[in-house]
C-alpha cells in the first residue's frame, strides 16, 4: 500500500469520524431540547396580560405614546398583574421621569421571532406615531436555530421602517440564554453562546440602521444567573415581575435620552 493510499485513508477516516461525532453531538442537543421544553411546559400559557392603557394618567398633559414590539418579555408573559408587564414598568418610569402621561400599546406577540416583527408592524394603524419603540425579539430564534445574519437583518428592517415613520427605536439585544438553568449542558453552553453572536449581530443591524441599543445579557443577565428564584417567574423561563422591573431599569435611560432627544 502506498503512502499516499494510506494517507487518503486517514483522512477519508478522520472525515468518517468528525461526521459521526457531529451527528452523535446533535443528537444529544435534540434530546436536551426536548427534556428542556417538557421540563419548562408551558404553565404560564400562551398569552400575556393586557397591560396597554395610559398610565399616571392623572399627570398633567398629552399622553406621550409607548409602542413595545417583539417576542414574549416584549409582551410581559410570566408577570402576575398587568403593572408588573414590561411595557407597563417602563410607561409608569417615563411618566414619573417625564411627568407625563405615557400610552402604552403592546403590539409584542409571545412566541415571536424576528421574522414575526414585520407582521407586528402591519397590525398598527397606518396613521399611529409613537413617540418611542421599544424593541425585544431574538430568543425564539435562537431556540428555533434561525440563522443569525438572517434575524439580524429582520431587526435591521423593522428598525428601518420605525424609522421610516418617524419613530425612534430601542433595541434590546437578546438576552443570554445561559441563565436557564432547567436547560442542561451542554445545550445550556451552545444557548449561551449563540444568543450572545446574535445580540451583537441585532446591536450592529439596529445601530447601523439609527436606533438605540441596549445589551440585556450584560447589563441584566448577571442578575438572573445569580438570583434565578427572584428574577424568573414559575416556568423558570420568563422574568418574574423583578426580573421586569430590572429589565426596564435597564432600558429606562435609554428610552429617556431617546425622548430628550426627540424633544429638542
Amino acid at each position: 500500500m502506498s503512502r499516499g493510499f494510506r494517507a487518503a485513508r486517514v483522512a477519508a477516516a478522520s472525515v468518517v469520524a468528525s461526521l459521526l461525532l457531529a451527528a452523535a453531538g446533535r443528537e444529544l442537543l435534540r434530546r436536551q431540547a426536548a427534556h428542556a421544553r417538557r421540563r419548562i411546559g408551558k404553565p404560564l400559557g400562551e398569552d400575556a396580560l393586557d397591560a396597554d392603557r395610559v398610565w399616571r394618567r392623572r399627570l398633567p398633559g398629552e399622553p406621550l405614546e409607548l409602542l413595545l414590539l417583539g417576542d414574549s418579555i416584549a409582551a410581559g408573559l410570566g408577570a402576575e398583574r398587568p403593572k408588573d408587564t414590561l411595557g407597563a414598568r417602563l410607561a409608569k418610569g417615563v411618566g414619573r421621569r417625564m411627568q407625563r402621561p405615557v400610552r402604552l400599546r403592546t403590539a409584542a406577540v409571545v412566541g415571536s421571532e424576528s421574522s414575526a416583527l414585520a407582521a407586528q408592524l402591519a397590525t398598527l394603524p397606518a396613521a399611529y406615531r409613537p413617540d418611542v419603540a421599544v424593541v425585544i425579539v431574538g430568543g425564539n430564534d435562537v431556540t428555533h436555530r434561525v440563522p443569525v445574519g438572517r434575524a439580524a437583518a429582520q431587526l435591521r428592517q423593522a428598525v428601518e421602517e420605525l424609522q421610516g415613520r418617524g419613530v425612534p427605536v430601542v433595541v434590546g439585544t437578546c438576552p443570554d440564554l445561559g441563565a436557564l438553568r432547567p436547560v442542561p449542558q451542554p445545550l445550556r453552553s451552545l444557548g449561551s453562546r449563540l444568543s450572545r453572536q446574535l445580540a451583537q449581530a441585532q446591536a450592529d443591524a439596529a445601530s447601523a440602521a439609527g436606533a438605540r441599543t441596549v445589551s440585556l445579557g450584560r447589563v441584566v443577565g448577571p442578575f438572573f444567573i445569580s438570583q434565578p428564584d427572584e428574577m424568573f417567574s414559575l416556568d423558570r423561563f420568563h422574568p418574574s415581575a423583578v426580573g421586569y422591573r430590572r429589565t426596564a431599569e435597564a432600558l429606562l435611560p435609554t428610552v429617556l435620552d431617546v425622548l430628550a432627544a426627540d424633544d429638542s
